[in-house]
């Protein structure tokens, strides 16, 4: 029969595993087959981007849900959320009160998959080989705050940190600290194609076609010792063209598993079903999407452009119109559901207004309508993004005051293209590397910012940002996050639109998919397990 399952948070912004419903439910015992997911995500290699899956590089929750069954981190986030706990690490901690010396020591016995030992040396090497690398991904900046590595002996290993970083747990649980042999990784540049090693969950064998992963097939680990019970000896991530051919393969049981991202029609038919074998979960999310502005191009260089947009959107229609129930408006980049979320842009703009705009413009002497095209990756963030750009479109030429077009481009030339500042106005996703306000602020305000964007606001990067890091007591850090949502507010960087809902939709005789995804969007493979459907 037909389960809509609902995760439901159990702390602010974190998620707990709560199942209700009939459906597959005999523990998960392993099979000699492959339990089969199934994916929208694209991986590419390309000129501009040869190393989609080199932990130094990669820095999009696709390649990182490859990681993440693959390259152990010393620390990781729990299944139910929360702080997060040792992994690779036995323990890990600061040992000073200012948050600027954190030590880990390594479980005993450790190894990488092959049976080399893991030792205090290859994290020192890891962590420096992304701070020396310093890919255009920019996905290095989350360790920026590194002064020094030190290790004692085989186990110990002790961050020296620039200044106080509270979220520094956190970002150690990230893919960009992954901890890999110095066998199989050049310390000095990345490593080209599609080929993983590391101690994690599980090893990898890929499929590879036109220099495009279209297949991953993750094989359990016999090494591998962390806080993950791995409940199948072998998974297979699918890639798949569209969410509709996804969809096609999990009605004929060619896949188990149909993950990210479907489309709203396909949830609504889900959720609507009477009477199927496939089972729809629907958990809270922490995505996010934003316009993002190029502010040194012409067009939008004035601030005025850029608010008169804000003043604009309606971000109510986008939403009802194009992701139904799976989404909710959006006023501020850090999300409802996570501490220090403050409705920055509605307390500013309230509801759109076209008067507003036209005043805001006026005053300014923009000169109008305001030429600008709109830019988004057609095959990266699901297929309704067209629909919501095409909405987009509609809402800013009908204000009268913008001359619109929009343009889809493939990822693996859309992202490029925005790093190097192509495009006036382009439309981003975010899925948080941890769950804490400052990684939806600092990745896009800081220094070494991931969109590469020129905006620079030195109150942000030189006072709130770092006053925000030193409180340990997130609910402390509450002003500074507060303060810096208020200046993107009026200055207008970046634009927020809406916050997702994750879905995950299985066939009722496979059993662990409401642990599969957790707060950060993260797969957890080593979950899933075989049952018998009801």
């Amino acid at each position: 029969m037909n389960r809509k399952t609902l995760v439901l948070p159990a702390v602010i912004g974190l998620l707990a595993p709560v199942l209700a419903g009939c459906g597959g439910s005999i523990g998960g015992g392993s099979s000699d087959d492959a339990i089969v997911v199934g994916t929208t995500d694209r991986f590419a290699a390309s000129k501009e981007a040869p190393a989609p899956l080199d932990p130094a590089y990669a820095y999009d929750v696709g390649t990182w849900n490859v990681l993440r069954q693959t390259v152990q981190t010393l620390m990781t986030l729990p299944d139910g959320g929360g702080d997060p706990q040792p992994e690779a690490a036995q323990r890990c901690g600061f040992t000073d009160t200012g948050n600027e010396r954190y030590a880990c020591t390594l479980r005993s016995g450790l190894k990488f998959a092959n049976g080399d030992p893991v030792t205090a040396d290859d994290v020192k090497f890891s962590i420096e080989r992304a701070l020396r690398i310093q890919a255009d991904s920019g996905v290095f900046a989350l360790l920026s705050g590194i002064d020094t590595v030190e290790t004692q002996g085989d186990r110990e290993v002790i961050f020296h940190l620039k200044t106080a970083d509270a979220t520094f747990p956190f970002k150690l649980s990230t893919p960009v600290a992954g901890i890999v042999n110095p066998d199989d990784y050049d310390k000095n540049k990345l490593r080209d194609g599609f080929s993983v090693d590391g101690s994690g969950p599980y090893t990898l064998e890929a499929e590879v076609k036109n220099d495009e992963l279209v297949s991953a097939v993750f094989t359990k680990n016999p090494n591998y010792q962390g806080q993950s019970k791995v409940k199948n000896d072998k998974v297979e991530l699918r890639s798949f063209d569209s969410a509709d051919a996804m969809g096609a393969a999990l009605n004929k049981g060619t896949i188990n598993v149909m993950t990210r991202t479907m489309s709203p029609a396909q949830i609504r038919k889900l959720q609507n079903a009477k009477s199927t074998d496939i089972d729809l979960i629907e958990q809270p999310g922490l995505e996010i999407r934003y316009l993002g502005f190029n502010t040194n191009d012409p067009s939008v260089k004035s601030k005025a452009v850029r608010q008169a947009m804000a003043q604009v959107i309606n971000r109510g229609q986008l939403v009802s119109d194009v992701y139904g129930t799976g989404a909710d408006p959006l006023y501020s980049m850090v999300p409802t559901t996570v501490t220090g979320h403050a409705n920055s842009f509605f307390n500013k703009y309230g509801e759109p207004d076209t008067a507003k705009a036209k005043a805001l413009l006026s005053e300014a002497n923009v000169t109008t309508p305001v030429k600008l095209t709109l830019h988004y990756t057609d095959d990266h963030y699901g297929p309704a993004t067209k629909e919501e750009f095409e909405l987009l479109k509609k809402q800013l030429n009908d204000s009268g005051l913008f001359e619109v077009d929009v343009k889809g481009e493939k990822w693996a030339t859309f992202r490029p293209n925005e790093q190097k500042g192509k495009y006036e106005v382009y439309g981003m996703g975010w899925f948080p590397d941890f769950p804490d306000a400052d990684n939806y602020l600092a990745p896009f305000l800081d220094k070494n910012n991931t969109i590469g964007s020129p905006y620079t606001n030195n109150e942000i990067r030189g006072a709130l940002i770092p006053e925000s890091r030193r409180q340990a007591d997130r609910l402390t850090a509450s002003r500074s996050i507060e303060e810096i949502q208020n200046i993107v507010a009026e200055d207008v960087p970046m634009l927020p639109l809406w916050q997702g809902k994750q879905y995950i939709a299985a066939r009722d005789d496979i059993t662990g998919a409401e642990r599969t995804l957790n707060s950060t969007a993260t797969l957890q493979l080593w979950e899933l397990g075989r049952g018998v459907g009801s």
